[in-house]
């Protein structure tokens, strides 16, 4: 087998021959946050690079896709965090005129094919260790050296990918390097700081409320009860007649904060929940003080805005670089998929049936209230949530052409030794369909009359690991 090394040198060879030669280029890449920028660094590699490239998303991959690639006039079709498990079908319809950029778990009878460029190929975790982001930054690092300004979009596509899973929310791996070399070109800087949502941006009670992760029941998303939380632990709030921001809180008034939300909010996992919002902060020096896209998990959650509800090329172009009207509009884009998301965690928390939780799993009947580009946001809200630490959340909603999608992900301090990929893999092998993904993180697609045979599945290889349960309507 190949190293990732000579893999990289492929890939920059056949590059740079169909850009001499004048070949088109196309970037298919996923929608979310580590799609968008996967595809932005390569993309804007390429550009820099004097390519005839062309950028679009997808939001997955199927044989379906395959077949219209083959059909698009494009001599190289570079696939980034798509694409795993389908090489032989790619292969059918693309022959040599593709390549994969990828970190999801793949079969192994992809590991030999050198178009597929997958970090597990290279003994690399790609669920926690380096993204697709992070794959196409080292590709286009590869390609040129002066491409190492682009780390810095790898950090944010790692932490939207929630890959800081290190010690305090600390990215590792191949991520850790990369981190690394964006600090030292002074392009990224790395603290330990409240995890707030909009530390340089929001008031601190808004900053609080929309603090999704972890999820807080009447906390998270209570703008209300967090200015009375707060007003009540002497946290001045306003200052000089300007809304104070958390990167302007002392050091006593975070700790008056975490204690207040303990006895605001006390119940199972809280105090997991309190020491999970500390942690390490990543900042982008080159974005202005007071911008969104100045912290990388902000930017991050702006890309998967734009990608969730329909704008992938708004928040693409804001990550190569556009800073004036795709600004606006992407701002506007996030408002709007915060405010999406409150809703839907509203209605399935207060429709109480729809959450049935066993001993190791909690499975939310989201049909008919959440899209399917939102089932993984919502999914992995739920997981923050203190009350299901441990667990492992399954969402299912309607999915299009009458099918049925699935999301998963396993919550803090999970510890059932299932890999959610595999899991949801031998369900699809099973019953038909589509999956990928990692341990921590996977999702599925199949038929609606599969539902039934496929819920079995779940509980059958899940719920009863250790023996019998009894499920338990929230």
């Amino acid at each position: 087998m190949t190293s990732l090394s000579e893999s990289l040198s492929m890939f920059t060879d056949r590059v740079m021959d169909c850009i001499k030669t004048k070949k088109k280029i196309m970037v298919l890449t996923h929608m979310d946050c580590d799609g968008l920028t996967s595809g932005s660094i390569i993309g804007k590699a390429l550009i820099r690079a004097g390519a005839n490239c062309t950028i679009r998303s997808s939001m997955e991959f199927s044989l379906k896709v395959a077949k219209s690639l083959s059909k698009d006039g494009r001599d190289l079709h570079i696939i980034t965090d798509l694409g795993g498990g389908f090489a032989s079908d790619i292969d059918r319809e693309l022959g040599e005129r593709w390549m994969v950029l990828d970190h999801h778990h793949i079969p192994e009878t992809e590991m030999d094919n050198e178009r597929v460029i997958n970090s597990w190929k290279f003994g690399v975790d790609g669920g926690v260790d380096v993204c697709a982001g992070g794959m196409a930054y080292l590709a286009a690092e590869y390609m040129d050296k002066d491409n190492s300004d682009l780390s810095p979009l790898a950090i944010v596509a790692a932490l939207g990918d929630r890959q800081d899973q290190g010690e305090k929310r600390s990215l590792t791996g191949k991520n850790k390097e990369i981190s690394k070399t964006a600090e030292d070109l002074g392009l990224l800087e790395v603290d330990m700081d409240l995890l707030l949502y909009g530390r340089e941006t929001r008031p601190i009670a808004d900053a609080l409320a929309y603090t999704s992760q972890p999820y807080i029941k009447g906390v998270t998303w209570e703008r209300g009860a967090c200015a009375t939380l707060l007003k009540n632990a002497g946290i001045e709030i306003k200052k000089s007649g300007r809304w104070r921001v958390p990167a302007e809180l002392t050091q006593d008034e975070k700790v008056a904060i975490i204690d207040a939300i303990a006895k605001y909010a006390p119940g199972p996992g809280i105090t997991e929940a309190m020491t999970e919002i500390i942690g390490h902060t990543y900042t982008l020096t080159g974005e202005e003080s007071g911008s969104f896209l100045r912290d990388c998990r902000e930017f991050g959650t702006m890309l998967n805005s734009c990608g969730r509800i329909g704008k992938p090329g708004v928040g693409m172009a804001v990550s190569m670089g556009d800073r004036d009207a795709m600004l606006s509009v992407a701002e506007e884009t996030l408002r709007e998929y915060k405010s999406r998301i409150r809703e839907y965690m509203n209605i399935i928390s207060n429709d109480r049936w729809r959450i049935t939780t066993h001993d190791y799993t909690v499975m939310v009947n989201a049909e008919g209230v959440v899209p399917e580009t939102m089932s993984g946001t919502i999914a992995s809200m739920i997981s923050g949530s203190p009350k299901y630490n441990g667990k492992i959340i399954i969402l299912r909603t309607s999915g299009s052409e009458n099918t049925i999608k699935f999301s998963a992900r396993k919550a803090q301090g999970c510890a059932v030794p299932v890999s959610l990929s595999e899991l949801l893999q031998k369900g699809t092998e099973c019953f038909g369909g589509m999956s990928g993904g990692h341990d921590m993180a996977a999702g599925a697609r199949i038929d609606k009359e599969k539902l039934d045979d496929f819920l079995d599945h779940l509980e059958a290889n899940v719920n009863n690991i250790q023996g019998n349960n009894t499920p338990q309507s929230e």
